[in-house]
C-alpha cells in the first residue's frame, strides 16, 4: 500500500516538478577575475569603495561560500580551488594558515615547485581536484598577476606560461591578450584593513577602465587569512549580468554560490567545455531589488551565520539541560509510588513534552521575522523563538484539552512536518541560519533537510502518522463494540501512507531536499509503522525488504534524477552519475571518514551511542532498569511498543546513513527524549480509562517459517 501510494506520488511529480530553466549566458570574448581575499559585503559602500560599488550597481551580486576543505579556508586553498574546479588546501591546521606557495618567476611565465607535492598532499581528502583545469580547458592563453592568479593558472606540474608579478602591471593591452587574466590583489587583513581596502578599490578601477568591451569581470574574494570563518563577496558584470542577483543550482539559494561554482562558471563564459565530473554549478543571474536594500540582505546572510556559529552550541546546551532540570523537577516533586503521585507526575511530564516538542518548530518560524537585520539579532532571533514555541504548544494543550492525552503531541508533531515538508519543497528558506537548521558556511547543504533536523523531522512524521493510526484504530473499536460490525483497519494504515508519502518526497525527492540518509533512514521506519498499524506478523523475507527499502528508494531518486533533467540538478543525480561512470569512490570513502570523525567531534560524542543502546534497552527490557511506566504504558496502549521502536530506530539509521554521522542522533536527543517521556506517561496514565480491548493491534513478531 505504501510503495504504490510513493510510486503515484513519484509519477505526479515527475509531471509537476520541472523547474525553469535560466537563460543561456552568452559567449565573452574576454574573461577577467579579479580577487581580493577576504573581501566581504560589509566593507563595501558607496564612499569607501565608490568602484565596487559602481560594479555592483551595473552587475550581478551575490554571496560567496568560501569552504574549501577545512572551515579556515585560507587565500592559496581559494586560489587551488579555482585551480582545480574542487576543494583543495594547502598545508596548514584550522587555526592558521601556512606559507603562500613560493611563485618563481621564469621568463614571461613561473613556476610554482610546490604544487607537484600538494597534489600528493590533497589525496588524503578524497576530493579529487582536476589540477590545472581552469588553465588547461581554456581557448587559447591565460595570463596570471600576482601569487594567488598564478596559483588558479598553474598547470599540474607548478607551470604558469604567462605571469605578471603584480597587479600594478595589468593595462589595457595584457587585458586584450588572453581570453582569460587573473589578477590577485592581495589579502585585507584585520589591522589596516580601511587602507587596504581602498588601495584595492583604486587598482580595481584601473582594471575595470582598461577592461575590452567584450570582456566579463568576476570580483571575487578566494578565501581569507584568519578564523572565524565569514560569506565573500562575489560580483560579476558583462552580458547576461546586468542589476541582478547571482544565483546557482548548487545550492539552490537566491544570491548565494560556492567557491567550486567560479571554475566551471569562468570556462563556460569562454564557450569552453567543462569535465562532467567537475563539482561546481554555473553561476547565473536573476533579479534583484534596489543595490542598497540587496546590500543589506547579503550583509545581514552573513549576520546570521555568526550568530549561528556564536550560539547553535549554547543553544543545545541550553536546550538540553532545560529539559533535564524541568523533567527532573516534576519527578522530585511529585515523588512517590502512590496511584495519584504517579498519575499527577505522568501529567506534568506530559505538559512538559509538549512544550519541548515545540521548540524545533518555533525556531523554524522564527524565520519569517527579519531578525538578521535587528540591532540586536540574536536576542531576536531565540526571543521569537521562545514565544513561538509558547504560542504552540499552548494552542495544542488547550485546542486538545478534550480529547485523547496524546493529542497535543500529535497534532505538535504533524505541524513540525507539515512546516518543515512545506518550507523543503518551496526552498528551505526556513531552514537557513536556525539552532536546528542550515549553516550554509558549514558548506555541507544549503537546501533539504538538515543532518541536525533530520531525527526531528523523521520523529514527527513517523509519531504523527501513529497518532492517527490510534485515532483512526478507536473509532471502528467503539462501533464493533456496540454491535456495529468488525473493525477496519485500512483508514489507520492509509493515513501512516499518506504522512509517510509527504515526508519521505518532500526530504528525498530530488527537486526539493535530495536527502539520501533521511530516505534511507526513514522508509524502513514507516513500513515498519505500517505493519504494526495493519497488524502485520514479520518474518524475515519482510524484515529483508524493510532493510534494503530505504536503500531501494534512494537508488530510484539518484537514477531519476541523473536520467530526467527536468526534475533539477541534485547531488543524488551527481552521486548516480559518477556511480555509473565509475567515479565515486573518492566521495564514498570522504562520507565514511566524515561519518567515523564525527565520534571526535567533542568530549562529548562518543557518549552518544551509549545513550542510544541504553534508551533501547529501557524499551526492550524496562525491568531491567526497575521502571513501571513503560510497561504501563504498553499494556494501556499496545501499538506504542513498535512506535517507540521505531522512533529509537530512526535516529539511529540516520546516524549510520549520513555523512554527520553520531551528529544526527546526538540533535535529536532534547527534542526525543522529553517526547518518549510525555507518549508513556500520557498513555500510562490517561484521565480516561476506557481501552479499545479486543481491537487492540497485534504486536509484530518474527515468524519462524
Amino acid at each position: 500500500m505504501i510503495w504504490s501510494a510513493l510510486l503515484a506520488c513519484l509519477f505526479a511529480v515527475l509531471a509537476l516538478d520541472a523547474p525553469a530553466q535560466a537563460a543561456e549566458t552568452p559567449k565573452a570574448q574576454h574573461v577577467v577575475v579579479v580577487g581580493l581575499s577576504g573581501l566581504r559585503w560589509s566593507d563595501v559602500s558607496a564612499a569607501k569603495t565608490p568602484e565596487l560599488w559602481r560594479l555592483a550597481g551595473q552587475g550581478s551580486v551575490g554571496n560567496l561560500v568560501d569552504y574549501a576543505v577545512l572551515p579556515l579556508t585560507c587565500p592559496a586553498d581559494g586560489w587551488l580551488t579555482l585551480n582545480s574546479g574542487a576543494r583543495a588546501k594547502t598545508d596548514h591546521t584550522n587555526a592558521a594558515c601556512g606559507a603562500f606557495p613560493a611563485v618563481r618567476p621564469a621568463g614571461a611565465g613561473a613556476s610554482i615547485p610546490g604544487l607537484p607535492a600538494l597534489e600528493t598532499y590533497n589525496h588524503q581528502f578524497h576530493n579529487n581536484p582536476d589540477w590545472g583545469l581552469l588553465s588547461g580547458q581554456t581557448p587559447g592563453c591565460a595570463t596570471a598577476a600576482g601569487p594567488g592568479a598564478a596559483l588558479a593558472l598553474a598547470d599540474r606540474a607548478g607551470h604558469v606560461a604567462s605571469y605578471l608579478p603584480g597587479p600594478g602591471q595589468v593595462t589595457a593591452a595584457v587585458l586584450a591578450r588572453c581570453p582569460l587574466t587573473v589578477v590577485d590583489l592581495g589579502t585585507l587583513g584585520y589591522t589596516e584593513r580601511a587602507r587596504q581596502l581602498a588601495a584595492a578599490d583604486t587598482q580595481l578601477a584601473t582594471i575595470a577602465a582598461a577592461l575590452p568591451a567584450d570582456t566579463t569581470l568576476l570580483v571575487t574574494a578566494p578565501g581569507a587569512p584568519s578564523k572565524p570563518p565569514h560569506l565573500q563577496l562575489a560580483l560579476a558584470d558583462g552580458p547576461g549580468y546586468s542589476s541582478g542577483l547571482l544565483h546557482a543550482v548548487s545550492t539552490r539559494q537566491p544570491g548565494l554560490i560556492v567557491l567550486t561554482d567560479l571554475t566551471p562558471t569562468v570556462l563556460g563564459w569562454l564557450g569552453a567545455s567543462v569535465p562532467p565530473q567537475t563539482v561546481g554549478a554555473h553561476v547565473t543571474r536573476g533579479d534583484r531589488g534596489s543595490l542598497a536594500a540587496t546590500v543589506q540582505a547579503l550583509t545581514g546572510r552573513d549576520t546570521a551565520e555568526q550568530v549561528w556559529r556564536d550560539t547553535h552550541d549554547e543553544f543545545f546546551w541550553a536546550y538540553s539541560l532545560a529539559d533535564a532540570a524541568v523533567l527532573a523537577a516534576i519527578g522530585l516533586a511529585s515523588w512517590g509510588a502512590a496511584p495519584e503521585q504517579r498519575r499527577r507526575r505522568a501529567r506534568r511530564w506530559r505538559v512538559a513534552g509538549v512544550f519541548a516538542a515545540a521548540v524545533p518548530v518555533g525556531t523554524f518560524l522564527a524565520n519569517v521575522v527579519p531578525w538578521p537585520t535587528t540591532a540586536h539579532p540574536a536576542a531576536w532571533l531565540y526571543g521569537v523563538s521562545v514565544a513561538l514555541a509558547l504560542v504552540i504548544a499552548g494552542a495544542a494543550l488547550v485546542g486538545c484539552r478534550n480529547r485523547d492525552p496524546l493529542a497535543p503531541l500529535g497534532v505538535i508533531c504533524l505541524f513540525t512536518v507539515a512546516v518543515l515538508g512545506v518550507d523543503v519543497m518551496t526552498g528551505s528558506g526556513l531552514q537557513l541560519e536556525t539552532p536546528f537548521g542550515l549553516s550554509v558556511l558549514e558548506a555541507g547543504r544549503f537546501y533539504g533537510i538538515g543532518n541536525e533536523a533530520l531525527g526531528i523531522y523523521g520523529l514527527s512524521g513517523l509519531f504523527g502518522a501513529a497518532w492517527l493510526a490510534l485515532v483512526l484504530l478507536r473509532r471502528p473499536a467503539r462501533l464493533a463494540a456496540s454491535g456495529g460490525g468488525s473493525p477496519s483497519r485500512r483508514p489507520a494504515v492509509l493515513a501512516v501512507a499518506a504522512v509517510a508519502v509527504f515526508t519521505v518526497f518532500a526530504s528525498g525527492w530530488p527537486g526539493f531536499g535530495g536527502k539520501v540518509g533521511g530516505t534511507i533512514a526513514m522508509v524502513p521506519c514507516f513500513l515498519l509503522l505500517g505493519m504494526a498499524v495493519a497488524g502485520t506478523r514479520l518474518n524475515w523475507r519482510r524484515i529483508l525488504l524493510v532493510a534494503v527499502s530505504g536503500l531501494a528508494l534512494f537508488a530510484v531518486f539518484a537514477l531519476i534524477s541523473y536520467l530526467v533533467p527536468a526534475t533539477g540538478h541534485s547531488d543524488i543525480g551527481v552521486f548516480a552519475g559518477n556511480t555509473l561512470h565509475g567515479r565515486s569512490g573518492g566521495l564514498l570513502l570522504r562520507k565514511i571518514n566524515s561519518n567515523l570523525g564525527s565520534l571526535s567531534v567533542n568530549a562529548f560524542s562518543p557518549l552518544i551511542p551509549i545513550v542510544a543502546i541504553v534508551t533501547g534497552l529501557m524499551l526492550w527490557r524496562p525491568a531491567w532498569f526497575r521502571l513501571t511506566t513503560v510497561p504501563a504504558a504498553f499494556a494501556a496502549e499496545p501499538l506504542l511498543r513498535p512506535v517507540l521502536g521505531v522512533l529509537w530506530l530512526m535516529p539511529v539509521l540516520g546516524w549510520l546513513a549520513n555523512d554527520s554521522g553520531v551528529i544526527v542522533a546526538a540533535a535529536v536527543l532534547p527534542f526525543a527524549l522529553p517526547l518518549g517521556i510525555a507518549i508513556l506517561a500520557a498513555a500510562a496514565y490517561p484521565p480516561d480509562q476506557a481501552r479499545y480491548g479486543d481491537t487492540t493491534p497485534t504486536r509484530p513478531t518474527v515468524s519462524r517459517r
